[in-house]
């Protein structure tokens, strides 16, 4: 059975509120329950498309799309798109952790009320949920109520996460999220999107090409603003069909 997309990138070119074209003519798929790496140099564009996913640029006034993304057969660049809808089905975990000033309870909350959840029950259970599923709660539940400062970055990164998953996200965008943690939190994080493929659609950023070799399904590769291969994980780090991305993964370029 053919791999089902869950984000469809057609022609897409993006634009800074200062005229710079940062994205050019980029097509690509996003399948479903999979995760997704971009690699590539730094300055390449990784992140600007990342940000595309889930429309995070129009926090900045100026910045322009030309091209489409298609999601749920809708092109999620349209001008009629409700944007704190989209953010909930397509969340985001930053490189440095972000928790709130707050207890890890309601950082994990924190959307659902948004969403209006008020009874207790549901709320409580939610949370729960959300950090089994980012294997944070046997380290969390015993003091729940604290400040969500008083845990490691690890821990916070993975609180972060949750955060994300209380809303029943389908696409999780992940930022470089192991770039400020160290190699024992690094590799949980690892762990984890392994865990949480079976359950989300995961699209990463990373400047780690071992981290996208180990726990990537496709990858795409950019350079300058384009896309210059995308494909399987395992056929792009043995056999490239680019010279760029052989010279690039080889360690030539």
């Amino acid at each position: 059975m053919e791999d089902e997309r869950v984000l469809d990138v057609k022609s897409l070119g993006f634009y800074y509120s200062n005229g710079v074209q940062a994205l050019r003519n980029i097509s690509l798929p996003i399948y479903k329950k999979a995760v997704t790496s971009l690699i590539g140099p730094s300055g390449c564009g990784k992140t600007t498309l990342l940000r595309c996913f889930n429309r995070m640029h129009d926090l900045y006034p100026g910045s322009r799309y030309e091209g489409e993304i298609y999601f749920d057969n809708a092109n999620i660049l349209s001008s009629s798109v409700d944007l704190i809808h989209l953010r909930c089905r397509i969340g985001m975990v930053f490189q440095r952790p972000t928790p709130f000033p707050m207890t890890i309870f309601e950082n994990v909350a924190y959307g659902l009320r948004l969403k209006g959840v008020k009874n207790k029950q549901e709320l409580a259970q939610s949370v729960e949920r959300a950090l089994r599923h980012a294997v944070l709660w046997d380290e969390v539940k015993d003091r729940i109520n604290s400040s969500a400062y008083n845990l490691s970055v690890g821990q916070q990164q993975r609180l972060v996460i949750a955060r994300s998953l209380a809303v029943k996200p389908e696409v999780l965008l992940f930022d470089e999220p192991a770039s400020a943690l160290d190699p024992v939190s690094t590799s949980k994080i690892e762990e984890l999107a392994t865990i949480l493929k079976k359950y989300y659609t995961i699209v990463i950023v990373t400047q780690n090409m071992q981290q996208a070799a180990r726990i990537s399904d496709w990858t795409g590769f950019m350079m300058l603003g384009e896309l210059v291969e995308f494909g399987r994980t395992d056929t792009m780090f043995t056999n490239p069909s680019n010279v760029l991305t052989d010279d690039y993964i080889s360690g030539r370029f």
